[in-house]
């Protein structure tokens, strides 16, 4: 009869403990390299970490062969830099990626005014001047790129009208600091975007008060209504910095967001506003305008974007011409407006039609 063997973690072949600790993360490896020196040696092993720098910073083989270090190793320098921002630095480092891929094919002019990223003892200074703690998913934020120059377009979208144009920068951190609000109304806001042409601003909440919570985003609408005249009315526009940035992208690199004329344009399009009659497509997408609006008293301004093209592979003989226009519009009351107008000359047309709530 063959002798029994003891069970202990030296017999156990390697691969099965391999797969264990691919689904840990980097906290509980380090844990299991103190376990046992066999834990010890496991715990290091390069695919290991190499998962680990892609999960958390997105470094690829061509990162690593810049660097004659073990993906362990390579793992701790970012670490020892990033560490803080582990739980961010992923999500917003591909936000990041993906938009500058987007643009650099779309809108090139744009990526040249993105600013480096800031360095960590600058969100320090930028704290002690303002009072207040900035939050990690911002700080990281900017690590990765400090907003943008002073520039028109701006890369947080714009909006034209016959009378009326905005187009809102991403400030830099010594610029944000510099519009810090500690007014009635409006304390421990910081802005996040600023338009040269109507001063609005998107504002995010560094701390939960009056009214507010912590990191909210928001445009600011005086209440028009109330006797107190530094009473704030809020149009919210993201939860977290995380939120309100990963979101933007993604409506932008989709293409949800069009680019027109090198610019950011912030319609929201309904896939059910589209209505196709022959060769001939319809699509309607709009965008709120908050600097035109207000809560109180309810006034509520949104521009309407009018798409209407000829099918690809339309037959010439089915060429048409515009001559004239009538558009039924009822809004969630249920109030219906109409609007009539002359007609264009052109196939492939885009125009606006602007309503009041």
């Amino acid at each position: 009869m063959a002798a029994s063997m003891e069970l202990s973690l030296n017999n156990l072949p390697s691969d099965p403990l391999l797969l264990m600790l691919s689904f840990l993360d980097f906290r509980d490896l380090i844990s299991c390299s103190f376990v046992s020196r066999r834990l010890n040696e496991l715990s290091g092993h390069n695919p290991l970490w190499k998962g680990l720098c892609l999960k958390h910073w997105l470094l690829t083989e061509s990162d690593k062969i810049q660097k004659v270090q073990t993906w362990k190793e390579l793992f701790r320098e970012f670490y020892t830099d990033l560490g803080r921002y582990i739980d961010h630095y992923g999500t917003l480092k591909k936000a990041w990626d993906d938009l500058k891929r987007y643009l650099d094919q779309q809108c090139p002019r744009m990526i040249a005014s993105l600013k480096e990223g800031a360095k960590e003892e600058e969100l320090d200074g930028i704290e002690a001047q303002i009072c207040c703690k900035l939050s990690n998913d911002y700080r990281c934020s900017y690590r990765i790129h400090n907003g943008q120059k002073l520039v028109v377009p701006g890369l947080m979208g714009s909006m034209a009208l016959s009378n009326h144009y905005r187009s809102e920068d991403l400030l830099d951190i010594e610029t944000a600091a510099g519009g810090f609000q500690q007014r009635k109304g409006m304390r421990q806001c910081l802005p996040l975007t600023f338009c040269f042409h109507t001063g609005l601003s998107q504002y995010m909440a560094l701390e939960g008060t009056e009214g507010r919570s912590h990191s909210e985003i928001f445009y600011h609408c005086p209440d028009q209504m109330a006797q107190d005249p530094s009473a704030i009315d809020m149009f919210i526009t993201g939860s977290s910095f995380t939120e309100w940035f990963t979101s933007y992208v993604h409506n932008v690199v989709t293409g949800e967001y069009p680019i027109i004329r090198d610019q950011i344009f912030r319609y929201v399009h309904d896939k059910q506003c589209v209505a196709t009659t022959g060769d001939i497509t319809v699509s309607v997408s709009t965008s709120f305008l908050p600097e035109l609006s207000s809560v109180h008293p309810p006034h509520f301004f949104f521009t309407y974007r009018i798409r209407i093209e000829m099918a690809k592979d339309a037959l010439p003989e089915n060429a048409c011409q515009l001559d004239s226009r009538y558009w039924k519009i009822t809004n969630a009351n249920g109030n219906v407006e109409e609007v009539r107008g002359p007609g264009v000359t052109y196939h492939n047309v885009s125009f606006l039609i602007v309503s009041i709530w």
